[in-house]
């Protein structure tokens, strides 16, 4: 290369020792990024490390001081005869948006419809309500032994047959179950719903990667937030329609198991149905990159990346443990309330199953549209820390006020309270996908959304266990008090988050190029459509 290269905007920086491989990509005036993020000329115009690579001890020093944030990008081969591919957007990327929220509707449907029909189950299957309570725990406990793999999968192997695997597993599952509407059968569906769980490790961490693979700088907030709708979408749908499906007939078991396989053998066509539409909607990746940030990573190696140094790299990025953590406890505790939500209306409220599930339906709703509204913010202002924080703060206020109304003997403002909470609650979810896409990149959004699930599973499982227990020895009450106090302590931890919004460095410089894409309000009026099937 040479002095022009500079001028040119292909000039990269030498990653520190242990990060060989990896550089800090160019931005358009050839400047380098300062602990802000600001672009700093060094004084001969080449980015730090630079003269390093011509031998200058000075400069390899410098190379060597470089933070983490500045040493992970890969060195596009680019210099002034070199011609990236153009920046474009497919509008195949709206199917496969589709296509994968609908299928993981389907995962999240058949997680919860077991939790909010527990006394159902308990009484077909002559179990107790912690073996009923286990098929919706091991969604949770399966997740977090296989999340490494399925991240290696995904990085290795690539986004369509990691999306094969969900939805075909997902549809194996739903069969299985069809297979065990016997009283006697408890273990096949606790086999079919550990197929379903495995399938969940390899759609919870694909809404990020979907987003960033396929859609642009000013919609992948909006894309991810899209794609995790879907599995709310299906949460709330499993609050409403099982109960409808499978009213708790006592005195007839015959009529009950009736019920149960209609809704087993309705899912499991739908999810044959998507297994099919996955293999023809979904590719490895658009012609064209749809982002910067996409075409500098297009141009590594495949060889040159590692997936043990990525966890490595990850996990000494102190900002990215600190989500992981409290991510984990917010949806941790998220998923709690949704698998106890049954017993917690029961117990202050008998014999109103159907209203639990109407409730659980308003908090999922309530947590969509906040879904939403959180991803188009993100995208107008790209605040990623202060939204996180501040939905994380109004999620405890919302946790609180639900703790403190559900016995006052008001359906009517159990109802409103929990609207509230699943406004900011769920509505947290796809924000911090998108913070951790943010301060991780760029290392794979596969890697670092599994990762944050997998936290979600653990604390899941945990608050789950300890929360069920204290609503039994004590009440509702007690055991919404426990989440509290490990919710404000995420607040905490969100609050000493560094905000490093990489991606958004390297894309900022292209955010007024003219690429070739539908406007916002199309991008979202097209995906409510092909939610709706119109």
């Amino acid at each position: 290369q040479g002095p022009h290269d500079s001028e040119a905007g292909s000039v990269g920086v030498v990653a520190p020792a242990g990060k060989q491989g990896w550089h800090f990509p160019p931005s358009p005036s050839g400047l380098s990024p300062n602990s802000e993020g600001v672009q700093q000329r060094k004084p001969n115009g080449f980015l730090p490390g630079k003269e390093a690579e011509r031998g200058s001890p000075a400069a390899g020093a410098d190379a060597r001081a470089l933070p983490e944030a500045q040493a992970m990008l890969p060195a596009p081969d680019s210099g002034p005869g070199v011609a990236r591919a153009p920046i474009r957007l497919s509008w195949r990327r709206l199917a496969v948006l589709a296509v994968f929220s609908l299928y993981s509707l389907v995962n999240a449907f058949q997680w919860i419809h077991y939790s909010i029909l527990s006394s159902v189950f308990v009484r077909f299957y002559r179990a107790s309500y912690t073996r009923v309570d286990w098929l919706s725990m091991v969604y949770m406990v399966a997740y977090v032994p296989l999340i490494l793999p399925a991240t290696w999968l995904l990085d290795t192997r690539g986004l369509r047959l990691t999306a094969l695997l969900g939805s075909g597993l997902n549809c194996l599952g739903a069969w299985l179950k069809c297979a065990s509407v016997r009283q006697d059968l408890y273990p096949v569906t606790l086999l079919a719903q550990t197929v379903c769980a495995v399938a969940q490790v390899f759609i919870l961490g694909l809404p990020s990667r979907i987003a960033a693979v396929w859609f642009g700088p000013k919609e992948v907030s909006t894309a991810c937030a899209v794609a995790v709708l879907g599995n709310q979408l299906g949460t709330a749908i499993g609050f409403l329609l099982p109960p409808v499906l499978v009213p708790n007939t006592v005195d007839d078991t015959d009529l009950m198991g009736h019920n149960i396989s209609i809704m087993f053998y309705g899912t499991a066509a739908v999810s044959t149905l998507l297994f099919l539409l996955t293999g023809v909607v979904f590719d490895e990746k658009p012609k064209y990159p749809p982002s910067q940030a996409q075409a500098v990573l297009q141009d590594v190696p495949p060889e040159d990346y590692s997936y043990k140094q990525s966890i490595i790299n990850l996990f000494r990025n102190i900002p990215f443990v600190l989500l992981l953590i409290s991510y984990g406890m917010m949806t941790g505790a998220f998923y709690s309330v949704s698998t106890l939500l049954n017993q917690m209306i029961v117990t202050q409220y008998l014999g109103e199953e159907v209203n639990a599930g109407r409730i659980g339906l308003t908090l999922v709703v309530a947590g969509m549209v906040g879904s939403i509204i959180c991803g188009l913010w993100l995208d107008y202002t790209k605040t990623y820390k202060q939204t996180t924080l501040i939905v994380y703060i109004l999620s405890f206020v919302g946790m609180t006020i639900f703790t403190f109304t559900l016995d006052i003997g008001n359906l009517v403002i159990v109802f409103v309270t929990g609207g509230v909470l699943g406004f900011f609650m769920t509505g947290y979810l796809p924000l911090g996908f998108e913070f951790a896409a943010e301060i991780t990149y760029p290392e794979s959004e596969g890697t670092s959304s599994g990762l944050l699930n997998a936290s979600a599973q653990i604390f899941g499982i945990l608050f789950t266990l300890v929360q069920g227990k204290l609503i039994t020895d004590y009440d509702p009450r007690a055991g919404n008090l426990f989440l509290c106090a490990w919710m404000f302590v995420g607040i905490i931890l969100t609050a000493l988050i560094k905000s490093d919004l990489r991606r958004h460095t390297v894309n900022s410089g292209i955010l007024n190029t003219d690429i070739k894409a539908v406007s916002d309000l199309t991008f979202f009026i097209s995906v409510v459509l092909l939610h709706l099937n119109i």
